[in-house]
Order: C-alpha cells, then structure tokens, then sequence
C-alpha cells in the first residue's frame, strides 16, 4: 500500500535580534485539534508549488510578513498524527528575514513573540519537545526524524542527520 501522507511545512520565524520566535497560540477555535497549544506557522502544501513557496505562502496568509531568507532545519513523518489519523509529512523552516510587520493574530489564534529560551515552558504538543531543539542549534546539517502518533499521543521519536 503506498503511503501518502498530507504534505505540510512548519515554519519559526526569528526576531531580528534572533533572540525570539514568532509563535501562534492556539486560542481561536474550540474544535481546533491544536486548541491550547503554541506552534509554529504552516499548513499544507497547494498543488503546483513547491516546499519553499509554501512556506513562504503560509507565513504571508498567517503572520502577514514576506519571507526575506529562510532555511530547510528538517524534515519530520508524523505517521498517525491528524485527526482522524492520518499521516503527514512536514518540512520545517526557519525564516531569519523578513519584510513588513507581523500580525497580532489570524484566524487560529494569538501570535507571539516567545523567547527563545522561554519556549520549552509553553503548553505544546509532547512530540515539539523532542525536535525543537535541532530546529534552533548551531548544527548546519537538516534533521530527518520520524515521530509517530497514536491517538493524539507521541509513541516513539528518532532521526538522522546528513
């Protein structure tokens, strides 16, 4: 059976002092599977755009800003993670330039700007425990990691890096 996992992007985009990130709470609507929950900025890929455009749409629809320079950190397999468990595919970005000014909020909730070395003690999914920290250190190299769900809950994590 081919597997075909909803393809998506996460993206952090860092204030230009690079000491804060750009962070949506999850505050809007009660029947958002994130509700409560900080994320970074996303969704999924359209047809007939690449990764990178994707990216660079979904920050634009969310945050209001261009993306001015942004680099691929990773890759993740969320098999399992949706709803109604269905599996997906995110390439997660950190955007490190920017043009215009960022929203104080969007349809999904608050966005925030989050210290950086305040944004493991937000209320998150378990599993952005685990990667966070390869998206924001000093290793150039992209991670690939694959994170598995069952029932809303992480029940494994591992990665390689190139």
């Amino acid at each position: 059976m081919p597997y075909t996992p909803i393809v998506a992007t996460l993206g952090y985009v860092l204030s230009p002092d690079r000491q804060q990130v750009l962070m949506i709470h999850r505050n809007a609507r009660a029947d958002d599977q994130h509700l409560g929950k900080y994320n970074g900025l996303g969704g999924k890929m359209e047809p007939g755009e690449d990764i990178a455009a994707c990216m660079q749409r979904e920050i634009l629809e969310e945050a209001g800003i261009t993306c001015e320079s942004m680099q691929l950190r990773g890759t993740l397999n969320w098999p399992g993670f949706g709803k109604q468990g269905e599996d997906w595919l995110g390439f997660i970005f950190v955007i490190d330039r920017y043009a215009g000014t960022p929203l104080t909020s969007n349809a999904e909730g608050t966005l925030e700007w989050v210290a950086l070395d305040q944004l493991m003690t937000l209320p998150m999914w378990e599993g952005d425990r685990h990667f966070l920290p390869l998206v924001f250190d000093t290793d150039p190299r992209p991670f690939h990691g694959v994170m598995p769900y069952r029932d809303g809950r992480m029940q494994s994590w591992s990665y390689t890096r190139l």
